[in-house]
């Protein structure tokens, strides 16, 4: 009886360790039976040559403020066209490939090569002007498609950049401007508008890229122009200090969309605190990554503009900035 009882113990011993080791297994190893959930992955699309630049850092830092840790949980695939805009198509469809979830954009050509990509992945682009007359969205107030974003309303301040030119020079009457065509005709037709009323003629002068730079400086020293206006363009933004430099050559008064210009040596500037809207770019993503449609968010417009002049930059090419003027100033550089 007894050799019976031991026999029916020892027995049972394999299945209790077995038993054992499976909710010692399950405890140990919790995700194997619940695997993590798959990060989101975005694109960023520019043409832009700086992999480093206060526009991305912004833009990660407004992530960061939201919960969005880049290598943690969400990945984002930068393709940088390093000023080379034939580039971005290929960039574009890579990002489409790699099947990211949603596309920032920097700029009128980063976003048209984002939209020929794709119609299905959500698109957040920065630095716009006129979105709507792009046909990037039907209108501002309902996108309606897979593209939304914020615009820089570069066509409405261009009477206010013109009409700041004429402010500090009172004497100009030919004012060239330099616009790349990539970025659509709409911000030089408003320049126009704008120089009709303020009696100015213009000087337009066509630039797709840093080796049309030379040429456009010598046609407006060539057509007599006594300052310039350079429209914005990512080419132009990218390749700042060749532009500041030639400005400063031809001692060109020039005025510029972004205060980048100014910092590096140009001039003066008027625009929008492009930083903050990198910041805003975020909030736009973080809301379509939770389930808004793009089509459903309308597209922001800056409601701040700086104006910066370079009063280093004056002295060397002989301006002296009217006090009207530089009280107006929120940056003044020495």
């Amino acid at each position: 009886m007894r050799r019976k009882i031991i026999g029916v113990a020892l027995s049972a011993v394999p299945s209790a360790l077995y038993f054992l080791g499976a909710l010692l297994s399950a405890h140990c190893f919790p995700a194997r039976a619940q695997p993590p959930a798959k990060s989101p992955r975005i694109g960023y699309l520019t043409s832009a040559l700086d992999r480093v630049n206060p526009n991305r850092d912004a833009f990660r830092q407004g992530l960061r403020d939201l919960g969005w840790i880049e290598g943690q949980n969400i990945v984002i695939e930068y393709r940088y066209a390093e000023g080379k805009n034939e580039r971005l198509a290929d960039l574009a469809a890579d990002l489409v490939r790699l099947k990211v979830d949603l596309i920032v954009t920097t700029g009128g050509t980063a976003t048209n090569a984002a939209k020929q990509a794709t119609r299905l992945i959500p698109i957040v682009f920065t630095q716009v002007g006129a979105p709507d007359k792009q046909g990037f969205v039907a209108n501002l107030a309902r996108p309606g498609g897979n593209i939304t974003g914020l615009s820089n309303v570069s066509e409405e301040v261009s009477g206010k950049r013109l009409e700041l030119l004429k402010q500090t020079l009172p004497k100009i009457s030919r004012v060239a401007v330099l616009w790349d065509s990539a970025t659509g005709r709409h911000s030089s037709k408003a320049t126009e508008e704008a120089a009709r009323l303020l009696g100015i003629q213009l000087h337009i002068l066509e630039a797709t890229g840093r080796n049309d730079f030379d040429k456009a400086f010598a046609a407006a020293t060539k057509g007599r122009a006594a300052a310039i206006i350079v429209l914005s363009s990512g080419i132009f933004h990218t390749h700042r200090e060749a532009l500041v430099s030639l400005s400063a050559k031809n001692r060109l008064p020039a005025m510029y969309d972004h205060k980048d210009y100014a910092e590096a040596g140009g001039l003066m500037s008027y625009g929008p605190d492009v930083p903050a809207m990198f910041r805003r770019a975020a909030t736009y993503v973080d809301k379509i990554l939770k389930g808004t449609k793009p089509a459903d968010l309308p597209v922001e417009q800056p409601i701040k503009f700086e104006l910066v002049i370079n009063l280093k930059t004056a002295k060397q090419i002989g301006v002296t900035i009217p006090p009207n003027v530089l009280a107006r100033a929120d940056k003044v550089i020495e």
